[in-house]
């Protein structure tokens, strides 16, 4: 399957190095915090790669489909099959549908670990939220966390910074690319909807 990120996403290079450090950030905090919980969610059965998320930008798109195409062609292709699979349980409204595994993830592990998009990095602990009017709102971490940790004080991990600086690239890449769309996509249709157009004339 031939792909290119540039089709649909012109000179996105030029944002990935504020994305990456932008994610270094976050995996920098949520490591630190995780560690002074004693937190570590390896062999989770309740694996949050089986979660259904939604992601919001286009960047982070864009940057999980540059690292999908420099994948061999025979992976990119399992993945294109599993996230048509993951899609036609959803729309079928299957039972379990809300509960299948990434089609990204293979035997436990993310074949885009380094490309994932924020929530997938800042899922699992307890947080706040300083929201503009409604001032700090607090949410829950995952089963796991609340199972090992949910007794302990909570340790301050503030999304907002992050979020915040999320919302700005966001928007200076949009302005870039000429973008007025909005974005709200698994990962499963960020694969199919844009590995699909790719490969319009390419057999797979």
């Amino acid at each position: 399957m031939s792909f290119s990120v540039e089709i649909y996403y012109p000179a996105a290079d030029a944002f990935f190095s504020r994305l990456a450090e932008l994610y270094d950030e976050m995996d920098r905090a949520y490591n630190r915090t995780a560690s002074a919980y004693g937190f570590d969610c390896k062999g989770c059965s309740d694996n949050c790669c089986r979660t259904r998320f939604y992601h919001h930008t286009h960047i982070e798109t864009a940057y999980l489909l540059s690292g999908f195409s420099r994948l061999e062609a025979d992976r990119r292709e399992m993945i294109y099959r599993r996230a048509e699979r993951v899609m036609a349980a959803q729309k079928e409204n299957l039972t379990g549908a809300d509960r299948l595994m990434c089609p990204v993830n293979r035997d436990g592990w993310c074949l885009l670990y380094a490309y994932r998009p924020m929530i997938c990095r800042l899922h699992g602990l307890a947080h706040e939220l300083h929201i503009p009017g409604k001032g700090k709102t607090f949410g829950p971490g995952c089963g796991e966390f609340e199972r090992l940790c949910g007794n302990q004080s909570y340790v301050p991990f503030d999304r907002t910074p992050f979020y915040t600086k999320m919302a700005a690239l966001e928007q200076d890449f949009k302005a870039h690319a000429g973008i007025q769309s909005r974005m709200k996509k698994t990962v499963a249709e960020m694969i199919l909807d844009t590995a699909a157009g790719s490969a319009e004339d390419t057999p797979l």
